[in-house]
């Protein structure tokens, strides 16, 4: 059962997450998106499993300096092909693991759905 971390590697919320996962000897496989990009298939499982408007973000400066008809009146279909286009536009991190998906690093998320995820240790 693999654990993915998908982003951007130098990204600080990224490193934050790696070092949470590293301290805690959790395995994963990174994804980078600056050298591996998104497939479309993964961001529309996403966006069934979370939603594109959890996925998109729009707080970034990436997103900010779109020209405001590119940002006005998103929809799920434009959302998508934005993300696909500068992965950047992707909130992070994104972790995979046994059909959890978590969007953003939270400590306690990552705790619980961690430790759901895997085997009982006797």
């Amino acid at each position: 059962m693999t654990t993915t971390l998908y982003g951007i590697r130098n990204c600080d919320t990224m490193k934050r997450a790696r070092a949470w996962l590293d301290a805690r000897q959790l395995p994963y496989a990174l994804h980078d998106y600056k050298s591996a990009g998104i497939e479309l298939a993964t961001l529309e499982r996403w966006s069934r499993e979370v939603g594109w408007e959890r996925l998109l973000n729009r707080s970034g400066t990436t997103f900010r300096k779109l020209p405001e008809t590119q940002r006005a009146d998103l929809d799920e279909h434009r959302a998508r092909a934005l993300m696909r286009e500068q992965p950047s536009m992707i909130r992070r991190p994104v972790l995979e693991k046994c059909g959890t998906i978590l969007v953003g690093f939270d400590p306690a998320a990552y705790a619980a759905a961690l430790q759901s995820a895997s085997p009982a240790r006797p």
